[in-house]
């Protein structure tokens, strides 16, 4: 019998790729230098996710960090080359492919910090999809409105594992916000994020 949590860890991955995708097709030729987060430019912040979605076939294949860095550039022109969105595409298709394996999320990968179950990392990818989306679209003036599913998953990991000082490094400390407000920005809020 199929698993339904595996089939909505999937459905919410593929939908987190498309989000961005879609913001990754609305940058102009002249925006890929435009900051995008106080250290990374457009073409950074994609890169960065280009990255991150080429590790998942070697994390799943049982690789080590050590192992997979080298194999994998960090440098944004090497990594996004002339077509910076056939780039992103081809990476994603790859990480997708390899998570929808049959026994992909039954596992471990084992990741920087240490061991961690697969189904954990495919969560974290998703939120880390979602947050970044913003990130871009508001980089470069395009949609900011992010689908209210994944917005709610974002919220729900921010709130459960992200404490009060963020993730030094990788997410700012939360900020304030005002009463009432809409759960997009208190979600962005929680990722150090002003909306």
């Amino acid at each position: 019998m199929p698993d339904p949590r595996r089939a909505d860890l999937l459905m919410r991955f593929q939908r987190a790729q498309a989000q961005f995708t879609d913001r990754v097709d609305a940058v102009e030729p002249g925006e890929w230098d435009a900051p995008a987060l106080p250290e990374w430019s457009v073409a950074d912040l994609v890169a960065h996710l280009t990255g991150e979605q080429l590790w998942v076939p070697l994390l799943l294949a049982g690789e080590s960090p050590d192992a997979i860095g080298p194999q994998v550039p960090t440098d944004p022109a090497e990594l996004l080359g002339g077509d910076p969105l056939s780039a992103w595409e081809s990476a994603a298709d790859a990480a997708l492919t390899a998570w929808a394996a049959d026994d992909a999320l039954s596992g471990t990968v084992r990741l920087s910090a240490g061991p961690a179950p697969a189904s954990d990392h495919l969560t974290e990818m998703t939120v880390d999809l979602t947050v970044h989306a913003w990130d871009l679209a508001r980089a470069v003036g395009g949609d900011t409105v992010l689908d209210p599913e994944l917005v709610a998953e974002a919220f729900r990991h921010a709130e459960e594992h992200l404490g009060e000082d963020g993730v030094p490094g990788v997410f700012d400390a939360p900020v304030e916000v005002p009463p009432g407000a809409d759960l997009q920005t208190r979600m962005l809020a929680r990722f150090g994020r002003r909306a």
